[in-house]
């Protein structure tokens, strides 16, 4: 099979400009064209979105690159290249640390001698982003054309512009009030990243009823990033300059839920000594996100259907009615027919609040997002702790793949962390210029953050009470196991399981700690 020539491969780029694709394949054809006309073996391509370069496309590169935003002030090679209008080419001995060392696919540690090119790319006079390109072997980037290099930057800037104008195009007839006011920052502040067509789905859908008015039922695992979908359906929504205000119904003491929500009038109870908004009255205008709703008290409930029926809500101890506008975003991890079925929820309320649903995939069905989402949290502690680079070796990659991920997204951010600051203790050189490698023992996967009780229990065949226990080892050993049961029935939430035991919230918290039950 012979090689495509360099005229050839134009041609295969200007036809590609014509044809209907979505920007990551456009952009994934475009590297790999690049790849073809310059022999090398790694590309990437990077949009400038404030003060950061955000990878589009990498080929050659671990996927967890994908998952990274490269500070510009950080990476002086990338800086460069940004502010050059001619390719940038770096010597082999170049002292300007790489942003790709160990990032490379199939090869452990950091590379020391190699060849860098970069091309700056610019879309009316504006700088857009950059393409680079890394080789193995010192001077492979020797005898390059530089006009077709020049060739090449003109082509790259002319794919960008089409996939630019058919994104616009798309967005406006979607939705022509959006377009033009997303921000960057804000937009990288509450990105939903991967790219499995798990999550594709959630931002359709996030998309499809942002722009409405209609109330969301967020459901979903325990740490799935529910309240990050409810903030990009805010932030992409007409309200997204008024507040978003955040309610956790778990935590909200039964008897102070009406004040907490509705607010109160001076002299409602003995500690109201003035005037008090609610939750409802601060999200007028905006968005009140209602998270954990299946542990809303059903004491509550009516009064919360009535201010989503009407609009209008009531401060406890006053008579007048207040009329506000609010967009309503709940989320929960509860089977919320199993719990109007068990009559613990109202079948009103719920079906109120389940206008428009949205399930957030659970992290072991999102194929290789793991790989993103772990490069995000590797790039914001190598930022935290001001290390040069932090990688994930072959077999911590597939460690992360293999694992079933119980506590999703937020279990992954915290294991990152855990393992980067283990790295870097471990690492023989306090030198924080060096690269850092996590690998699949530092990951320590077999770690669990269930509530467990210290000592093992009693066997399923020995009754409490049974063999060597005292009358107070058997109580204690009881209760153990009603506090167990009770909150693998509610996913370790304690408000929920106090609930259900018909136990005060702070005498639970003391119970728990006298038998000796923690967090691990």
């Amino acid at each position: 099979m012979t090689t495509p020539s360099f005229t050839e491969m134009v041609l295969g780029i200007l036809a590609d400009l014509s044809r209907d694709m979505p920007p990551r394949q456009r952009y994934a054809r475009l590297l790999q064209a690049l790849r073809r006309a310059f022999p090398c073996d790694a590309a990437a391509l990077l949009r400038l979105e404030g003060q950061q370069l955000r990878p589009l496309a990498v080929s050659g590169l671990s996927d967890d690159t994908l998952g990274r935003r490269f500070e510009v002030e950080d990476h002086p090679r990338l800086a460069r290249i940004l502010l050059s209008r001619e390719p940038v080419r770096f010597p082999a001995d170049s002292d300007l640390p790489d942003p790709y060392d160990g990032l490379v696919e199939n090869l452990e540690g950091a590379i020391h001698v190699h060849d860098c090119l970069g091309l700056s790319l610019y879309l009316d006079d504006v700088p857009w982003g950059v393409m680079t390109l890394d080789a193995l072997q010192p001077d492979t980037f020797n005898d390059l054309d530089p006009i077709r290099l020049r060739t090449f930057m003109r082509l790259a800037e002319a794919t960008i512009r089409i996939a630019n104008l058919i994104d616009t195009l798309k967005a406006r007839a979607e939705r022509e009030q959006m377009v033009a006011r997303t921000l960057v920052a804000e937009q990288v502040k509450h990105e939903m990243l991967g790219r499995s067509a798990a999550i594709e789905t959630v931002r359709r859908e996030t998309r499809v009823v942002a722009d409405s008015d209609l109330t969301v039922l967020i459901t979903g695992e325990t740490g799935v990033g529910k309240e990050l979908v409810a903030r990009q359906i805010h932030h992409l929504s007409r309200r997204h300059a008024k507040p978003i205000v955040y309610v956790n119904c778990a935590a909200l003491p039964e008897n102070l839920v009406e004040s907490e929500l509705f607010g109160h009038a001076k002299g409602a109870f003995s500690d109201a000594t003035s005037d008090r908004a609610g939750k409802f009255e601060l999200a007028h205008g905006g968005t009140l996100f209602l998270d954990e709703i299946g542990e809303l008290p059903m004491s509550a409930q009516p009064k919360l259907l009535r201010a989503l029926q009407s609009g209008e809500i009531q401060r406890v101890g006053s008579d007048a009615f207040l009329q506000l506008d609010v967009r309503i975003i709940a989320a929960t991890n509860r089977d919320l027919k199993r719990a109007v079925a068990n009559g613990r929820f109202r079948a009103d309320l719920y079906h109120r609040l389940g206008v428009y649903p949205i399930d957030v995939p659970p992290l072991r069905n999102r194929e290789r997002d793991v790989l993103i989402l772990a490069g995000h949290f590797l790039e914001q502690n190598r930022r935290r702790f001001g290390l040069q680079g932090i990688r994930l070796s072959s077999t911590a990659q597939q460690a992360l793949m293999a694992y079933d991920w119980p506590g999703n997204v937020r279990e992954l951010e915290h294991l990152i962390s855990r393992s980067v600051l283990r790295t870097r203790a471990a690492a023989t050189s306090r030198d924080d210029a060096a690269v850092l490698t996590i690998t699949r023992s530092t990951l320590d996967l077999g770690a669990s953050d269930r509530l467990q009780p210290e000592a093992p229990p009693p066997s399923s065949s020995q009754a409490p009470g049974i063999g060597n226990l005292s009358l107070r080892e058997a109580t204690d050993q009881f209760q153990i196991n009603m506090i167990r049961e009770a909150m693998a029935r509610n996913d370790g939430n304690q408000a929920a399981a106090a609930r259900a035991l018909g136990v005060d919230r702070g005498n639970f918290s003391r119970l728990i700690r006298r038998l000796g039950l923690t967090h691990r």
